[in-house]
């Protein structure tokens, strides 16, 4: 390959790298935003998970209650009814000065393979945590967040093993199933083969007896002539003496 294209190559992959891993970078931590609730703006935290929309939002939900025993509401029955805010209404979460708190959120999806969580929360009817207003309480409900995305890299890195590990044994049988059925299909051939020899000698055999039959074919054909001229030679003869 020529210096100046394996350079250029190698730059482009180079890029690459550098675009995925910027990419990588930006899940799974947590920034300070805004969403639009209720007509106002509302500071809210937010983080975009490395899968689909809805394993975050059922992982979150799990989450919350087993970490806080936190149960949200949106998510109706069956997923009839179901609402794009999951709310629990005084919450009562630790982490958050031990107040009782309404938490808000919602999951979207950016991409196909990208989730993104926004969190935010109020102490009270239009008493929304803000970062200027509430450090305290919204620095909290940003660590609550950022656990949160912890567990979910991790749970998200093990079914991914997971599910390598159970692509990689069923490739394994595949393969097992693939030489069986090779080493299957290479006897049959071997006995075929030896088979296309028999019937080819079979076949060289019948030719010769089929022209050493012709042979004598024609042999007892003559016979038979000769022999048909001596009976009737031999009842001519009878004739005759029959006659004297």
């Amino acid at each position: 390959m020529p210096m100046k294209r394996f350079t250029t190559r190698l730059f482009s992959l180079l890029g690459l790298l550098l675009s995925t891993s910027a990419v990588q970078a930006q899940l799974y931590e947590v920034r300070t935003s805004s969403v639009n609730y209720e007509r106002k703006e509302r500071d809210a935290v937010k983080v975009q998970i490395d899968g689909t929309a809805q394993w975050t939002r059922d992982y979150w939900q799990t989450w919350l209650k087993d970490t806080y025993n936190i149960r949200l509401k949106g998510s109706g029955v069956l997923g009839v009814g179901k609402k794009d805010v999951l709310v629990a209404k005084q919450a009562p979460m630790s982490s958050v000065s031990g107040k009782l708190i309404d938490l808000y959120s919602t999951v979207t999806a950016p991409s196909d393979s990208v989730a993104e969580l926004s969190v935010w929360a109020a102490l009270g009817p239009d008493s929304f945590l803000s970062a200027g207003g509430t450090p305290s309480e919204f620095s909290s409900l940003r660590n609550i967040t950022q656990s949160f995305a912890a567990a979910a890299r991790v749970k998200s890195y093990r079914e991914q093993i997971e599910e390598a590990e159970k692509q990689f044994k069923e490739s394994e049988k595949e393969k097992d199933k693939l030489e069986k059925e090779r080493a299957s299909l290479a006897n049959n051939t071997q006995n075929n083969l030896e088979k296309i020899e028999q019937l080819k000698k079979q076949n060289a055999d019948n030719k010769l007896k089929q022209a050493e039959d012709s042979v004598k074919l024609i042999d007892n054909a003559r016979l038979l002539e000769l022999r048909k001229a001596q009976v009737e030679r031999r009842r001519a003869r009878l004739t005759n003496l029959d006659r004297k």
